[in-house]
């Protein structure tokens, strides 16, 4: 089995990225703060272009064949000056502070005060009436040639200059925050893998859980909040799962018991083949494992597909070859089988076979109840009734609910009958119909099979 996705680096992931989205996000809050004057955050969006400006004056510099610097202004840099002319710049040798040659010399002439302190960071105005938001930078860097310092004034802002800034504060954002994120990234790790431990246990509790332990329940009173939908969940499916294998294993013991009887039965019979009625006495022993059989085989095929209840059936048609089916052994055995319906066709939503084994054990049981020389009678109404009539002893009305429960049986009940109405009864559950059993006037038992009748075209 392959292996999944890992929820804790999925988390650890998450977590990265809204870390960098937090830190994209104070950055842009930073610059818009600064854009309406907060203080701590001043900053104007001429300030954004000294970047770019910058970059523009140091690709400018050169050594000359005398070994000094000078500032022999670019392309890019003198269409800056002509966009901008009250750009002013000035680059220093950073011991001495000598001015290179090509620098403005207003901004020389401003910033040579400065010689003696060796700076490497200072804001400057070359306005003295002005107050606030510097004009001018004058920075210490690092070119081809060795360190300088940069000094410049009167830069203006270009749309393209915003990403810029956020190119170059990217690289010093990332020295303090990037080992902080590295980190984080491994503690978020751990972190989360011991957070979900409680996950590795519940999964070890239900990896003990088999066919035989289908009783157990997995923990929810301990179980983190954001888990405990998906084990309650679970918990319900191993109730539904433990209760469908209760009802197999009882199916399954029910039907190995109902088989034994008439198994038995034949077995005797078998024992004494010179009986005048052995061949009709194997008939009816047959008729009656087949019956078993078919209702075991259709409960199995609606169990594993329900769509085959979705067919059409038609109720006359399948209970008139029931009624057929049995009419021999019926005869055979001194009874008959009356048959009533309309001429119509009834329609319902079903499996036909599944209704015919339900018709074809009601048919057997009532023939067996049916006294000799009597007739039993197949009726199917218009209603999508079908009714299966006797006239033998009857059903006590407190037996009437008894009658489908599995190995139920009267001492003094012909044997065979028991799970075949129970397995009758389930059937129609499926069917979506009900079966009921009542009185025949005169004596006797009438069982009724009711379904829901298709509207007809």
């Amino acid at each position: 089995m392959s292996r999944g996705p890992s929820l804790a680096l999925r988390a650890a992931a998450y977590l990265l990225a809204a870390q960098l989205v937090a830190v994209g996000g104070g950055w842009i809050c930073a610059l818009v703060l600064g854009l309406f004057g907060l203080e701590d955050f001043a900053t104007s969006l001429d300030e954004i272009a000294y970047p770019r400006t910058r970059e523009l004056i140091m690709a400018s510099i050169e050594r000359g064949a005398d070994g000094a610097l000078r500032v022999e202004p670019t392309q890019a840099l003198l269409a800056e000056l002509a966009r901008n002319p009250k750009l002013k710049y000035a680059v220093f040798e950073p011991i001495e502070m000598r001015p290179a040659p090509g620098s403005s010399p207003e901004l020389v002439t401003a910033l040579t005060s400065l010689r003696a302190l060796h700076p490497s960071w200072v804001h400057f105005s070359l306005d003295p009436h002005q107050h606030g938001r510097p004009t001018g930078y004058l920075q210490s860097r690092e070119t081809p040639y060795g360190p300088v310092s940069i000094g410049v004034h009167g830069f203006t802002f270009r749309w393209p200059d915003i990403f810029v800034s956020m190119f170059y504060d990217a690289k010093w954002m990332s020295a303090y925050f990037g080992p902080a994120i590295l980190f984080s990234i491994f503690t978020s790790w751990f972190a989360v893998r011991r957070g979900l431990a409680p996950l590795r246990d519940i999964a070890a509790e239900a990896a003990r859980i088999d066919m035989d332990t289908l009783e157990q329940r997995l923990p929810d009173a301990t179980t983190p909040a954001e888990v405990r939908p998906l084990v309650v969940a679970f918990n319900q499916a191993l109730e539904r799962l433990d209760a469908g294998a209760a009802r197999l294993r009882r199916f399954t013991a029910n039907a190995a018991h109902e088989l034994r009887t008439p198994v038995a039965i034949l077995t005797a019979r078998l024992d004494a083949p010179k009986q005048p009625s052995f061949l009709l006495d194997l008939q009816g022993d047959a008729h009656r494992i087949r019956n078993i059989v078919e209702q075991l085989l259709a409960t199995t095929r609606l169990s594993d597909s329900p769509a085959r209840s979705t067919e059409e059936v038609d109720l006359v048609a399948s209970s008139r070859r029931v009624a057929a089916d049995a009419l021999l052994l019926a005869v055979q055995n001194g009874r008959q089988i009356e048959f009533d319906a309309p001429n119509s066709a009834v329609f319902v939503r079903g499996n036909r076979a599944a209704l015919e084994s339900v018709l074809s054990n009601l048919v057997d049981n009532a023939l067996r109840a049916e006294p000799e020389g009597g007739s039993v009678i197949v009726r199917v109404g218009a209603d999508a009734m079908v009714e299966v009539i006797d006239h033998g002893e009857g059903i006590a009305e407190a037996d009437r609910e008894l009658i489908f429960e599995p190995f139920w049986r009267k001492s003094e009940a012909p044997p065979g009958t028991g799970l075949g109405l129970t397995i009758a009864r389930e059937l129609m559950t499926r069917l979506g119909g009900q079966i009921v059993v009542g009185d025949t006037e005169g004596g006797g038992a009438t069982f009724k099979l009711s379904f829901r009748r298709l509207p007809q075209e």
